[in-house]
């Protein structure tokens, strides 16, 4: 990248009020907004069209999780930064978004400047994220290590995303789809979203049957 040439950043997050405020947050000489994608599937079609130096994601996507895409998208885009941008501090989406491939993960609580500085220290090779999420990556790593596996004793469990874990604890609380999407900031949408790969992942019927399979599934 040359001294003149502003930062090409992309956004990928299916709410267009969100994604205008970004772009607004964004607005400065040395950066530029080069695209936006409000699906998975755009997001595929337009990002190795734009080679964009940062792509910012979502982790809530409709018909897909972000993490996911995040897994597609890495190898296809060997020289993007791509980080997450989302309202989620779940550390267990933290930890996936780094084994996946993320250079970052940022909340969607920033304030435009930070978030600015934020850009320009990805492009020069300085990590995204808060020291407290740094901290929370390291412990999750070496915690792993020395277990060897997760703390998830059925597998099926171990393959739902940070979200869908998130989905299945509270549906094995008892909650319903609004009060879930209501305590994780999502639309009941797109939490039936999540509950239907979740069924789809545990081979199960139904959610009392998922519930019980978290219940008996998860080690003390």
């Amino acid at each position: 990248m040359t001294a003149a040439e502003p930062i090409r950043v992309m956004l990928v997050d299916d709410h267009a009020l969100v994604r205008s405020a970004v772009r607004q947050a964004l607005v400065a000489p040395d950066i530029e907004v080069v695209g936006e994608a409000a699906t998975a599937d755009e997001a595929l079609l337009l990002a190795p069209e734009l080679q964009p130096h940062i792509l910012l994601l979502d982790i809530n996507l409709p018909g897909t999780d972000g993490l996911r895409l995040l897994r597609e998208l890495v190898p296809r885009l060997p020289d993007t930064q791509i980080v997450m941008l989302t309202i989620s501090d779940s550390r267990r989406d933290l930890a996936d978004a780094v084994r996946s491939g993320a250079a970052g993960y940022l909340t969607k609580d920033l304030s435009p400047e930070a978030l600015q500085r934020a850009v320009r220290g990805i492009r020069s090779g300085n990590l995204a994220m808060s020291r407290a999420m740094a901290a929370d990556v390291i412990r999750d790593l070496a915690t792993g290590a020395r277990r060897g596996s997760s703390d998830v004793a059925d597998p099926r469990l171990a393959s739902l995303s940070g979200r869908e874990d998130e989905v299945l604890r509270h549906l094995a609380d008892g909650l319903t789809d609004r009060e879930i999407a209501e305590r994780l900031g999502i639309s009941p949408r797109t939490v039936e979203t999540h509950v239907g790969s979740i069924l789809h992942k545990l081979g199960v019927r139904n959610r009392a049957q998922a519930a019980a399979h978290y219940r008996e599934g998860r080690t003390e």
